[in-house]
Parts: structure tokens; C-alpha cells; sequence
């Protein structure tokens, strides 16, 4: 039991951090109700050039600084020349937009930083801890409280601020935001500004697991079932499925893998996602959409 314990543990710990990549999805889709193919790609590019600073003696909050601020610079950038000339397109042509600025981020990283694995410590030890009897990696742990520490600060801010009703009235109907005096430009700024923000965090966490390199954008096939079962609506939903994710991979793996064959991880979460779809399309905590007709 303590074995079992410590495996589910250890799986929904890692399952939040697969919710911190799909928080940045989360905030796109409701302030502009896109799908940001993006997303893996601004992890990326965060992570390298972050690594990068610091690799030439630029101090840690230096670094964090100018990366957050020039991934500002990107979301003006976007929203001016990409979403604004886009603005009365359909969603899959403005899908198809953040599957084009995907290969922008990645080519941008590639010309400036280079295509090598760079080692990025952020000082949290990987040692095994041990609570209430049993033992779990202290990455995990100190990952997790970053995680829901800004899980907390993003859903006090979209939720009970005049930013958040804004972002939630542009989703819903962005002309009748527009007629209340809601400028569809700032809020697209800012949700891409948040998104860039949890980007940083999420490639400053996964780069210290598993290096910064270019596979880092793939970490996004993690995230999408994820926002499947915990709706793309919804944060906290999100960090609900990322927990139910991690600890269904890990279980899966340790007492189905042996049965079935290695590698049940990489699929499992797929197909937990299929019978989320089946049974309810909008995920746990997804907004219904309710038509007149």
C-alpha cells in the first residue's frame, strides 16, 4: 500500500506540472477562444534565452526580467501584426496563425541561441523526501508549490478582477465587450502578456527536469489531454486533470506496463481524454455552450 501510495503521489505531483503548461492555453482561449498552438513554442523560446543570459553572467532576476519583458514585447508584437489584421477571420484561420508564429518562436530561438542542450539549475535538489512516510523527489514537491502558487495568483486575477470580466467578455462576444468600452487590444495584450509569463515558469521548471532543448516544445502533447478533461475554460480545472493525468500515467505504467508493454505512459492520458470527450465533451470544469434556435 505504501508502495501504491507513493507511485499515485508522485504522479499527481508530476501531473501539476503538466497543468502549468496548459494554464497558457487556458488564458488565450478565453480572452479570444483560440487554441494557441503556440504555447510549446513560447516555452521554448523562454527557457533558451533565459538559460542563456545567465550562462554569460546574467543574474537570475535580471534574466527572468528581460525574458518576461521581451516576451511582453512579443504580445504586442502578435497582437499588432498577427491577431488585429486577423481579428474579423475565423477561428481556424487565427488557429492556424498561432501554428505559423510556432515556427516563428522556434526559428527566432534557433538564430539567437543556438540549437544545443543547455543544463539550467534553479537550485532545487531532486533528493527524496520523505512525508508522512513516504518518499518523494523534492523537485516535485517545490514544483508543485510553484505551480499552485501561481494557480492561485492567475485565478484571483481572472477571476474576482474588472481584467478577468474583461477577458471573459471578449471571449464571450467581442463586439458587445467593444460597445461597452472593452479594448479588444489591451485585453488581447495582456492574456498573451499572462501567457508568456506562465511559459517562462513552465520552461524555467521543465528545463531544470529535463534540459533545455528543443524537444521542450513537445511537452505541449502533454498538456493537450489535460485541457481535454479539465476544460479550456477553466484553471483550476486544469490542475484537477493535470493531478488526475500524472497519477493515472504513473499507475498505468507501473502495474499495466508489465501486462500490456512498456510505454503505456505516452498513451494512457490519450485515452482517458477519449472518454472524457465521449461522456462530457466540455471536460469537468468547461463552460457549456448553450445556442437559441
Amino acid at each position: 500500500m505504501q508502495f501504491f501510495l507513493e507511485v499515485l503521489v508522485a504522479g499527481a505531483l508530476s501531473g501539476v506540472m503538466y497543468a502549468l503548461v496548459a494554464i497558457g492555453f487556458v488564458l488565450i482561449y478565453r480572452a479570444s477562444g483560440v487554441f494557441n498552438f503556440a504555447q510549446g513554442s513560447m516555452i521554448l523560446f523562454a527557457a533558451l534565452t533565459f538559460v542563456n543570459l545567465v550562462e554569460r553572467g546574467v543574474p537570475f532576476w535580471l534574466a527572468f526580467g528581460a525574458t518576461l519583458l521581451l516576451l511582453i514585447a512579443a504580445a504586442f508584437a502578435i497582437e499588432r501584426f498577427v491577431l488585429r489584421p486577423l481579428s474579423n477571420g475565423s477561428v481556424i484561420t487565427l488557429f492556424l496563425a498561432t501554428l505559423g508564429l510556432s515556427y516563428i518562436f522556434e526559428g527566432l530561438s534557433q538564430i539567437a541561441w543556438g540549437a544545443q542542450v543547455h543544463a539550467l539549475d534553479l537550485g532545487i535538489s531532486d533528493d527524496p523526501v520523505s512525508v508522512a512516510g513516504l518518499s518523494l523527489s523534492s523537485f516535485d514537491i517545490a514544483a508543485t508549490a510553484i505551480a499552485g502558487s501561481l494557480v492561485v495568483v492567475l485565478a484571483l486575477v481572472t477571476g474576482k478582477t474588472n481584467l478577468g470580466l474583461s477577458l471573459r467578455a471578449v471571449a464571450a462576444d467581442p463586439l458587445a465587450a467593444l460597445s461597452i468600452g472593452i479594448r479588444l487590444d489591451r485585453v488581447t495584450v495582456i492574456a498573451w502578456s499572462l501567457a508568456g509569463f506562465v511559459a517562462l515558469v513552465a520552461g524555467l521548471v521543465w528545463g531544470a527536469r529535463s534540459g533545455v532543448q528543443f524537444s521542450l516544445s513537445l511537452i505541449v502533447l502533454k498538456a493537450l489531454p489535460v485541457l481535454i478533461i479539465g476544460g479550456f475554460t477553466s484553471i483550476g480545472g486544469v490542475i484537477v486533470a493535470g493531478v488526475l493525468v500524472g497519477a493515472g500515467e504513473n499507475l498505468a505504467a507501473i502495474y499495466l506496463g508489465p501486462t500490456i508493454g512498456n510505454g503505456v505512459e505516452g498513451w494512457f492520458a490519450y485515452i482517458l481524454a477519449l472518454v472524457f470527450l465521449m461522456a462530457r465533451p466540455t471536460g469537468l470544469f468547461g463552460q457549456r455552450t448553450w445556442a437559441r434556435i
